[in-house]
Parts: structure tokens; sequence; C-alpha cells
């Protein structure tokens, strides 16, 4: 399957999941854009706005720190999201390229993403292609841990990976979304920043626990999230329990 048809099956799973190929829209940006201090910095500052309104606090509660590891985890999704599911659902792998893709800003919801010429790679670490550099932006700017943003990668990696595994109802899909994310998680610069667990051996669902955290509990009335380091061990597990109990039996379960 070609890198198209790959990603065309991986929209059909949500809008996490889609890129779209790009068009003569003239609000389509450069990702490379998102390279420049001053856009994320944009970016940030909308996405505590955002919280602000939503929350009735101020900025002395909503620390702007807090709110970058926020809104890179959730553009993080989206650079590995669809990747993660169409390498799952087709079994290749599209070869990202920073400078063949676009963006365009929305008030919320998904970052809409769009892609031009692409092919295919065979190297799993690809996935991270475009994340990297991103993730070295918001390093710089904001002072936040390389383990918290590599940890927010590997919860993006988590999360697309159990959506794939309870939209798709596919376990042959299942299995490679986690086998690609057990896979990255082995070496650097994901080595150690969470660890998958397959709590039933007769179903093909992982889920992921983070050694680390994203700090959105630092938020008032925020709390942690359910892959979080923080989460006692007994909420996850519940949380896994219910999940794993409102799944359908797929085919070869």
């Amino acid at each position: 399957m070609d890198a198209g048809a790959a990603l065309a099956a991986a929209a059909r799973l949500g809008p996490y999941f889609a890129w779209e190929p790009v068009d003569d829209d003239p609000g389509w940006r450069p990702l490379t854009d998102l390279l420049d201090p001053e856009v994320i910095a944009e970016r940030v500052g909308a996405g505590q706005q955002v919280l602000m309104r939503m929350s009735g606090l101020g900025t002395d509660a909503i620390g702007e720190r807090v709110v970058a590891s926020t809104i890179f985890l959730g553009l993080a999704s989206r650079l590995v999201s669809p990747l993660l599911a169409a390498a799952a659902l087709s079994g290749t792998l599209p070869r990202a390229d920073p400078d063949r893709m676009w963006w365009r800003a929305v008030g919320s919801g998904p970052l809409p993403l769009a892609y031009g010429e692409t092919g295919v790679t065979t190297h799993h670490e690809d996935l991270l292609t475009l994340v990297g550099p991103v993730l070295d932006v918001f390093q710089a700017r904001y002072v936040l841990s390389p383990q918290v943003l590599w940890g927010n990668v590997a919860s993006a990696l988590g999360g697309a990976a159990g959506m794939i595994a309870d939209n798709a109802h596919d376990p042959v899909a299942a299995e490679r979304a986690a086998g690609l994310v057990a896979e990255l998680l082995t070496q650097p610069p994901l080595r150690g920043m969470a660890t998958l667990h397959h709590p039933d051996p007769g179903r093909a669902r992982w889920f992921l626990e983070r050694h680390n955290c994203c700090l959105y509990y630092r938020i008032p009335g925020g709390g942690t999230c359910g892959d979080c380091v923080l989460t006692p061990a007994a909420d996850r597990q519940r949380h896994w329990r219910a999940v794993l109990s409102r799944g359908a039996q797929w085919p070869g379960d």
C-alpha cells in the first residue's frame, strides 16, 4: 500500500488520526513554522487563555510551563498518531517530511495538518521525525525537562495505540500498534519513559504507564491522567478493567 492510501485508512479512525492531502487553501502554513519559538509562544498563549476561560482561574494558577507541556502533548498526538495508525492498519509507515507538511490554526479541537508528496519508510524510529524538532523548541523556550516532554510523546503513542485497538476492532492492527510502541520504548529517546502493560492475555489491548508526569495536575482541579506515574495503581487498574469490560469481542480474540 502506498503512503497516501495508508494515511487515508488512518484518517477513518477519527480526527486525531487524520492528515489531509494539501490543497490550495491559503490558510495552510508550513509545518516548519512550528520550529519558531514565537509561533509556539502564540499557541501556548492561546491555550492558556482557553484554560483560564474554562476554569475561571488566572495566570497565577495556570502557569505558562504547565500549559506548554499540555499544548505539546496535544501537538505530539497529532504528529505521531496518524503515522502509527497507518503502520498498524496497513503495514505501511509513511515517511513524514516536515518540508512537505502544513498546518492551520484553529480555535479548538485537533490541529489540522496536511501533507504533500510522501513516500514510505521501513525505519520505525522515523515515527518521531516530526515531533523531535518541535520538542526541542518547547524544551528551550519553556525550560521543560526532556523527561516530561518525551514522556508526553510516549503518552501520545500509548493513547493512539489504545484508540486504534478500541476503534479499529482489528486485533492484528492492535498488536502492530502495540508492537511499534513497545519497540520505540526500548531505545532512545523514549527508553525509560514508560512501560506497556498487557493485563489480559486474551485481548489485543495494551495500556501505557508513564514513568513521569505531564504536569497537568498542577492546574487546580486538573488531577492526573490515567497513564500518569502519580495515578494510584489501584485506580489505574480499575480503569484498565473498565476499558476491557466494555470492549467488543473481536474475531480471533
